[in-house]
């Protein structure tokens, strides 16, 4: 036995006995992830495709989200070349503008099944983890190759042990807990390696565990990956996917990790990622009382009902500080429609914030919420790189759900544990 989670499945999908680390394998992932970066991917291989087709119109996933609506004729025009390759090649699994973002509405639409491989032109393919998927990104030419082919290689990553105990003090959050990991192993920590969680998982909602491998991404891992449990069984069934349908693959007990990691949840406090690193983290005490010009609750990472819900609950009956923009931006249509019947967008509107359409606009920089030089903006997204909201002169830091709508009341960032 003796195996992880990264070399019990890559054998299955490989058709070998066993992997080791390092090893190269060929598979053939179920899912291939595009987003509006389709137009250029399929730009690559037009005439191939023109002569051959797609290996497999079931294999793409596509998803409009990026920059939606569109907010130039450059994009618009990239979008009306997807809808059209989407109609010639049968593709059947696309949803348009406004559906969501790419990764929220993989696992909404029950395309994010255990055991499975998923891999994506996009960075944060990794969220799919939380289901106890294989999911990776790569990069255009890789995917252009894959539509065409259906399969892709892959090097089997070592893997790394993270042990969590006890639970979650509100208002300290999964947002906390992430990035207090990438701050204690850096950037680079998990360079090419499967981030495995364990322990007391019971204790994470799902909603927890994709906020967690959205960003395995940021400290580099490959994957990082949650068993399959109770929750997620019914989690799946809650979007009809049978229960029993899929493979529970999880790691051998006696599994050899490249290192191990322990994280008590009950001890962890809120923190902060200060500009322009994810990992260049900071307590609370260290940066308090910074103003910041922008707020944003959402994306990706911190953009689902929960999240939403956090935010609401702190700003009912207070507001936005004047010197501040609160955008509130929903992972996709089915939280915010949720949104809507809860009451949590009547709330942050009163409260002066701004709601914004399901999609990435703001967190990469495209449209609805670029920053100003010199504007400092405290952020749930997942990345503060200089420029990442379209300005390199402005600084992001990264906080939880919590900190952000507390912050944007006080006009500064603030440590919530004194506010709710």
């Amino acid at each position: 036995m003796r195996k992880t989670f990264a070399e019990k499945l890559l054998a299955i999908k490989a058709g070998l006995n066993e992997v080791v680390p390092g090893q190269i394998v060929t598979v053939k992932p179920e899912h291939l992830l595009t987003h509006d970066n389709t137009a250029a991917i399929i730009g690559k291989i037009e005439d191939e495709l023109n002569q051959y087709g797609v290996v497999n119109p079931a294999l793409s996933v596509i998803v409009l989200d990026h920059v939606v609506p569109a907010a130039n004729e450059k994009t618009a025009a990239n979008h009306k070349k997807i809808r059209e390759f989407v109609k010639r090649h049968g593709i059947k699994h696309f949803y348009d503008a406004g559906e969501g973002i790419c990764h929220q509405v993989t696992i909404e639409k029950g395309l994010a099944i255990p055991g499975t491989i998923i891999v994506g032109s996009d960075s944060h393919t990794c969220s799919y983890g939380a289901l106890g998927v294989f999911s990776t990104g790569i990069d255009r030419t890789e995917a252009a190759a894959l539509m065409l082919t259906g399969e892709t290689w892959l090097k089997v990553p070592q893997s790394i042990k993270i042990t969590l105990s006890g639970e979650f003090k509100f208002p300290v959050t999964a947002k906390d807990l992430v990035l207090q990991i990438i701050g204690d192993i850096k950037a680079d920590g998990a360079n090419y390696c499967a981030v495995e969680f364990h322990g007391d998982i019971h204790n994470l909602s799902i909603e927890d565990r994709i906020t967690i491998a959205n960003m395995g991404v940021e400290m580099g891992a490959k994957v990082a990956v949650f068993p399959v449990d109770e929750l997620t069984e019914e989690y799946l069934e809650g979007i009809d996917v049978v229960r029993g349908s899929y493979e529970k693959i999880w790691a051998d007990a006696d599994a050899e990790y490249l290192c191990e990691l322990r994280y008590d949840l009950s001890k962890l406090e809120p923190v902060v990622a200060k500009p322009h690193t994810v990992d260049n983290l900071a307590k609370m005490e260290e940066v308090e009382g910074i103003p910041i010009d922008q707020c944003l609750v959402g994306t990706c990472t911190n953009g689902r009902i929960g999240d939403i819900e956090i935010a609401a609950t702190i700003l009912n009956g207070k507001k936005v500080h004047p010197d501040v923009r609160l955008l509130i931006l929903p992972a996709s249509r089915s939280i915010y429609n949720e949104a809507i019947e809860k009451g949590y967008f009547k709330l942050l509107s009163q409260a002066g914030a701004i709601i914004l359409p399901p999609g990435c606009g703001p967190c990469l920089g495209a449209h609805m919420g670029v920053l100003a030089p010199g504007e400092k903006c405290l952020s749930t997204a997942n990345r503060n790189f200089k420029g990442r909201m379209g300005c390199k002169e402005a600084e992001i830091f990264l906080a939880s759900p919590a900190t952000v709508a507390v912050s944007a009341v006080e006009g500064k960032i603030t440590d919530p544990r004194n506010k709710v």
